[in-house]
């Protein structure tokens, strides 16, 4: 275990994180931190899927971070995300306890094997705005003509992250970034894979059981509470379609089907972003998702 400090376990939405999580660290004397950009947010429960009677097993409660530390209405990003995560860390190193970070937010996870410093460049929506009014090639060419961005490691394919390299080209022409001084992680990640249908079939089940928990009621609640609808559409897809419902734009059965839909791509966006990390040569060791956890915990001590 000396040759490892962090336990990853990540996955996509539906997979069986938290549970894998929870009897890992039980085993180990572990402690989790969540690796997602919604759970920070205190009474935001069913839409983010906390599942927090997930962190109790064998009579006791498992030591969970980064869950319900902001009210809503607040924004969360990588970089307040990364300040965060070593805050939990070396609280949890001095304890001589194992730190498990587990979620399914890939670009959380990727910014702390990267160790990028850029993540500290703040959004110019402005510029942003400017920038999505050109073509792929035309930012491609503006790129290339920028002498501040590195360009080796940016995605040329997307539009989203050569609008990011710009946007952090201009930054830097009237900014410098401090480095900051981390501990050095040596993470063994493991991920959590099931078969699409699975996957499919495991979401909708989920979401009838949200709705019968009072998912709609939480939205209902947290409108009550002041906060806004477009800060709730901009927290995801389960407060954007509800939303929608609330305001008669769907019917009931049309809400769950196209919320299910969309949950169901979102997890495959989910994939793609694993997938790019592994491009990026991060190993990630993939579990059936679908085999039972005392046998998945079996398989990660055997690693650690």
């Amino acid at each position: 275990m000396d040759q490892h400090n962090l336990i990853i376990i990540l996955g996509a939405t539906a997979s069986g994180k938290t549970k894998l999580a929870v009897s890992v660290a039980d085993a180990l004397n572990g402690e989790i931190i969540s690796a997602d950009s919604r759970q920070v947010f205190k009474r935001m429960d069913i839409g983010t899927g906390k599942d927090l009677q997930d962190y109790h097993i064998n009579g006791k409660t498992i030591p969970h971070h980064l869950i319900d530390i902001l009210s809503p209405g607040e924004r969360y990003h990588v970089d307040a995300f990364k300040n965060d995560f070593y805050q939990a860390f070396a609280s949890i190193t001095q304890k001589k306890s194992m730190p498990i970070l587990c979620g399914g937010t890939g670009m959380y996870i990727h910014s702390l094997l990267q160790n990028q410093t850029y993540t500290a460049v703040p959004v110019n929506q402005p510029l942003r705005d400017l920038l999505d009014l050109l073509s792929k090639e035309e930012l491609i060419l503006k790129l290339q003509q920028d002498k501040f961005q590195k360009k080796d490691h940016v995605d040329l394919s997307s539009k989203k992250r050569l609008i990011r390299a710009l946007e952090i080209a201009d930054y830097l022409k009237h900014h410098t970034l401090e480095a900051v001084d981390r501990p050095a992680l040596k993470p063994v990640i493991f991920g959590l894979k099931n078969e699409i249908e699975t996957t499919r079939a495991k979401i909708l089940g989920r979401l009838n059981e949200r709705f019968k928990d009072g998912l709609i009621e939480e939205v209902e609640q947290l409108i009550k509470e002041g906060i806004s609808k477009e800060i709730l559409i901009f927290y995801g897809l389960e407060y954007k379609f509800i939303v929608n419902y609330l305001d008669g734009l769907l019917s009931f059965e049309e809400l769950k089907l196209k919320l299910g839909t969309a949950i169901c791509q979102y997890a495959k966006r989910q994939n793609t972003f694993f997938r790019k990390m592994e491009k990026d040569n991060i190993e990630i060791i993939w579990l059936d998702a679908a085999a039972p956890t005392n046998l998945l915990k079996q398989l990660i001590l055997d690693k650690v």
